[in-house]
């Protein structure tokens, strides 16, 4: 990579999160600690600003300074139905929800066609799972007992526990799963 273009990497950043931030460059030169000349070359891309100034203005625009010099993302992306990657297990569907990867979360649709089920795999210790039902009616299993969701419905559950996923009814059912990795849950308490 060229100087310029981590140059116009950086400008480019700063410029859309203060943008999306609805600062000014004097606020964030301000926020920063430092000149607001110093802020305006920054996001021109003309200056070559030194690694204090790159982490001053990330502390500012509360980024890493990965995210700084990262590829600018961009500010609006479609992602077609069956764009994004799903799998099976069983008769189930699972679709994968996040397009990008996010350390420590996961998002996902299940789709549970009549009477199919499927067992889920206990995640990471220190997870917790929240299950949406969006559509039918989906029985969850774990910590010995059956839940009932119905759509609407939302349970929250220690993910890395074995479990798992039933729709014994004639009807489709679907439900979103999200797991978090959440560190100390010792507060933690069960649906009831």
């Amino acid at each position: 990579m060229h100087d310029q273009e981590l140059a116009d990497r950086v400008a480019a950043n700063v410029r859309h999160l203060r943008a999306g931030r609805g600062i000014t460059q004097a606020q964030a030169a301000a926020a920063a600690g430092l000149p607001r000349a110093t802020w305006a070359h920054l996001e021109s891309g003309a200056a070559n600003p030194t690694l204090q100034v790159i982490h001053r203005a990330a502390q500012a625009l509360q980024v890493s300074i990965e995210e700084l010099i990262a590829a600018p993302r961009a500010a609006v992306e479609l992602f077609k139905a069956g764009a994004l990657p799903a799998r099976e297990r069983g008769a189930a569907v699972i679709r994968q929800l996040l397009p990008d990867p996010i350390p420590g979360v996961s998002l996902e649709r299940i789709e549970l066609p009549p009477r199919a089920s499927f067992p889920g795999v206990p995640h990471t210790p220190g997870s917790k799972e929240y299950l949406a039902c969006d559509r039918g009616t989906i029985v969850l299993a774990v910590a010995g007992r059956k839940l009932t969701l119905e759509a609407g419905d939302v349970v929250a559950f220690l993910g890395d526990q074995r479990h798992s996923y039933a729709n014994p009814f004639a009807a489709p059912a679907s439900g979103t799963s999200a797991v978090v990795l959440v560190g100390n849950l010792s507060g933690f308490v069960t649906a009831r």
